[in-house]
């Protein structure tokens, strides 16, 4: 009796012990799993941080398309340039409108935190943007030189500011469609490069002809 109880008692320390291990894997492994998920989690946010970029960059820049459009149909006497000023009116408002409403429904605030540099835009040095910037945008003494012009001068300068600034969107669309999981801000982003590179396209020639 004596005898067997030690083996009876080491027996049950074994079965103990490999029950412990079995269950410090379970947790572990538990542990894995969630720092997985963990992972794609802190993608998606990343993903989401551009997406708001984007339309917090984007939203200002297609202001501005829309104050040039008005300025076009104000003074231009070409029919050319006063039919591409209300095709970026037509495009650009709801977009407007639909990058605002997706700001609302995420949280996030229509303006991005920033200093106001020098020409009129936001400073944005230091901050994480996921990489994405505004190009394009016109200070405010290209917009006063734009006002003053007249006649064919301010018809080839509007021409040449509106491509400028159609290159600069068209490079932050770009930039999201290569970080973006949203199929609403992919559906924006390729049509801004769509419609944007084809109105190029058309200045470009009247500016040739």
């Amino acid at each position: 009796m004596s005898a067997r109880r030690p083996l009876a008692l080491a027996a049950t320390g074994l079965a103990l012990a490999l029950a412990l291990a079995a269950c410090g894997s379970s947790t572990n492994m538990s542990g894995m799993d969630m720092s997985s998920g963990s992972g794609s989690s802190a993608q998606a946010a990343t993903g989401r941080d551009a997406d708001i970029a984007f339309a917090q960059l984007m939203i200002p820049h297609h202001q501005q398309a829309l104050e040039m459009a008005e300025l076009a149909l104000a003074q231009t006497t070409d029919p050319n340039i006063t039919q591409l000023a209300e095709d970026i009116k037509a495009a650009q408002d709801p977009e407007i409108a639909q990058m605002k409403a997706w700001l609302s429904a995420w949280g996030a605030p229509e303006q991005m935190d920033g200093a106001t540099a020098s020409d009129g835009s936001m400073d944005h040095s230091g901050m994480d943007m996921g990489g994405m910037t505004s190009s394009g945008m016109m200070s405010d003494e290209d917009m006063q030189t734009l006002m003053a012009a007249k006649g064919a001068d301010f018809d080839r300068m509007w021409l040449q500011m509106m491509i400028a600034h159609h290159q600069g969107a068209i490079s932050m669309a770009n930039q999201v469609l290569s970080t973006t999981s949203d199929a609403e801000v992919k559906q924006l982003a390729e049509a801004v490069v769509a419609g944007q590179t084809a109105e190029i396209a058309t200045m470009q020639k009247l500016l040739a002809g």
